[in-house]
């Protein structure tokens, strides 16, 4: 798919970015912001005794709260300041385990970006850039009351 550039917010910072998010299942589960360009954010996170399943290995919902949590601050770093994006669907693939103590890294970046929706792609690779996780969401672009 083609990678649009995005229109950032001018207030969207990596600190910004990283500090909206004390305090939430984001802080609990060790995603980090670590990067925004010109067409995609990017993130980290380490596979915890918070983010792992009984066997030890990456929980596939915590593949998801990752791949979403990029692609909610992507689309809420490139909606106009009188709105905010919400997920109204999300679809995952995961294709390989990530032991506990790992990380991961996923990159998100934009496919439609419509008045009243988006579409954003979600790459979530291991240390030795294998995919772990492939994802798409579209998120609702709403005004806020």
């Amino acid at each position: 798919m083609k990678r649009l550039p995005v229109p950032w917010r001018k207030d969207m910072t990596l600190e910004l970015a990283n500090r909206i998010s004390k305090g939430t299942m984001v802080e609990t589960l060790g995603i980090v912001i670590t990067d925004i360009s010109a067409d995609s954010l990017r993130g980290e996170m380490r596979v915890s005794e918070h983010s792992c399943q009984p066997m030890g290995i990456l929980h596939g919902g915590a593949s998801v709260a990752f791949a979403e949590t990029l692609a909610s601050v992507a689309a809420t770093a490139a909606v106009k300041e009188n709105e905010f994006a919400l997920g109204q669907e999300i679809n995952a693939n995961h294709l390989r385990p990530v032991p506990k103590g790992e990380k991961i890294f996923g990159e998100t970046y934009a496919v439609h970006l419509g008045a009243r929706s988006h579409v954003w792609c979600i790459d979530v690779v291991n240390a030795a850039g294998e995919s772990v996780c492939i994802s798409r969401i579209t998120m609702a672009v709403v005004r806020k009351p």
